[in-house]
């Protein structure tokens, strides 16, 4: 298995890798975040055989399905709960605005315990803890409420603040 990251002067960069079995993809990612997956042929290493071309919601999806990174050390055994990575999309009403607009946990009793970032972790983040499209919240709570959460983030539930909620009430989100 090899991986190369090849700089493309004017584009952005691309990610090459070869499986164990012998099968090359590559991953075109763009200065202005659009992003390509390549496929290519056995037959010829060098040639394209098929592109995908791949939204940033796409992209952070697919990394998801491919490795969901398990949260570690939190032991949910004999509590009945759950913990879940619930992604940030550029649909979600919260895209941009503080954690404590969700009143996360007032309204499902769900705890936000971390956001994850591309190239960063934040723990324990505070109600004014800005979300932003790509980010993956780490969920701890009862099937229900990180399935309500779900559609909260996802923008399928009530939004505070559009309905007459006032957003700065109770719950800070995490």
């Amino acid at each position: 298995m090899a991986t190369r990251r090849t700089p493309l002067p004017g584009v952005g960069t691309q990610y090459d890798f070869t499986s164990e079995s012998g099968h090359h993809l590559s991953l075109v990612v763009h200065q202005d975040g659009r992003r390509f997956l390549g496929f290519y042929s056995a037959d010829d290493p060098d040639e394209c055989a098929s592109s995908v071309p791949l939204t940033p919601d796409e992209a952070g999806t697919l990394a998801h399905l491919l490795d969901p990174v398990p949260v570690e050390g939190v032991r949910t055994d004999g509590l009945d709960l759950v913990t879940e990575h619930i992604p940030v999309s550029a649909r979600s009403p919260y895209s941009g605005r503080p954690l404590g607009d969700t009143r996360a946990r007032t309204r499902t009793g769900a705890s936000i315990v971390a956001v994850r970032r591309p190239s960063s972790v934040h723990p324990s983040p505070g109600p004014g803890f800005r979300l932003m499209i790509g980010d993956t919240l780490v969920v701890v709570g009862t099937r229900e409420g990180v399935d309500a959460l779900t559609e909260i983030i996802a923008g399928s539930g009530d939004v505070p603040g559009d309905s007459g909620d006032d957003p700065g009430a109770s719950g800070a989100g995490g």
